[in-house]
C-alpha cells in the first residue's frame, strides 16, 4: 500500500521529497511524479518507476517566475509567455542557465518548464525549497493513470501519493521557445494562435 495524504499533510510530503523520496500529485492536467531536482537519487527512482529512458530529461516544476529565472533564461517574449498562460496547462522548452547541473537535463542545453497549477503544490515547492522533476503518472509509453488506484496499481513503488482532483485529463501544451519562432512540441489545451495572441 502506497500511503496517501491529503492537503493538510503538506510537511509530511515535503519531508519525503527532502528525503530523495518521489510520489505522485494531482497537476490541473494529469497526475504526475515528482521528486527534487537536485536529488540524482529522486531522479533515478522516477527513471525506474516510470521504466523510462535514462536519455529523456524530466520537465521540471517551479513554484513562481523567480524559479523558473534561477534555473533557464528568460527574455522578454517569454516573460509574457509566462504572464499570460502561467500556471497553465502548457510546458515552455528554455535554455538552461549554466548553474543548473548537467545530470538534472541529461546534458541537455534546454530545460522543460511548468508551474505549480495548485496552491498545495506551490506550498510543497517553495517548503522544499527547490524545483521539482515533474513527469506523468504511468509507465513510459503508457495511457496516463488517472485515480489513485491505478497510480499505486503501476507504480507500487512510490513513497506516497496526493489526493486530489485534475482539471483537464489532458497533457499540457508544449512549446519550444528557444527560437526566434515559437513551435509547438505538443498539442494541449492551449493553442499556438492564443499564445500568439496573448504576447502580441
Amino acid at each position: 500500500m502506497v500511503k496517501r495524504y491529503n492537503e493538510n499533510e503538506i510537511e509530511k510530503l515535503v519531508e519525503i521529497l527532502k528525503n530523495d523520496g518521489v510520489m505522485s500529485v494531482p497537476t490541473d492536467t494529469v497526475f504526475g511524479l515528482c521528486g527534487i531536482i537536485s536529488s540524482e537519487k529522486a531522479k533515478n527512482k522516477l527513471i525506474s518507476i516510470k521504466k523510462r529512458p535514462e536519455s529523456k530529461s524530466f520537465p521540471i516544476m517551479c513554484c513562481d517566475i523567480n524559479q523558473i529565472r534561477e534555473i533557464a533564461v528568460v527574455n522578454e517574449k517569454v516573460e509574457k509567455i509566462i504572464n499570460t498562460f502561467m500556471p497553465g496547462p502548457i510546458t515552455l522548452v528554455l535554455k538552461k542557465k549554466e548553474n543548473l547541473p548537467s545530470f538534472v537535463t541529461n546534458g541537455k542545453e534546454t530545460v522543460a518548464i511548468r508551474m505549480a497549477t495548485s496552491k498545495e503544490l506551490e506550498e510543497l515547492i517553495r517548503k522544499v525549497g527547490s524545483p521539482l522533476y515533474m513527469t506523468s503518472a504511468n509507465e513510459s509509453g503508457k495511457k496516463t493513470c488517472s485515480s489513485l488506484d491505478e497510480i499505486e496499481k503501476e507504480c507500487p513503488d512510490l513513497d506516497g501519493m496526493l489526493e486530489g482532483k485534475i482539471i483537464y485529463d489532458k497533457s499540457s501544451t508544449i512549446v519550444d521557445c528557444t527560437n526566434k519562432k515559437l513551435i509547438i512540441l505538443r498539442e494541449g489545451p492551449i493553442t499556438l494562435k492564443e499564445i500568439e495572441k496573448g504576447i502580441d
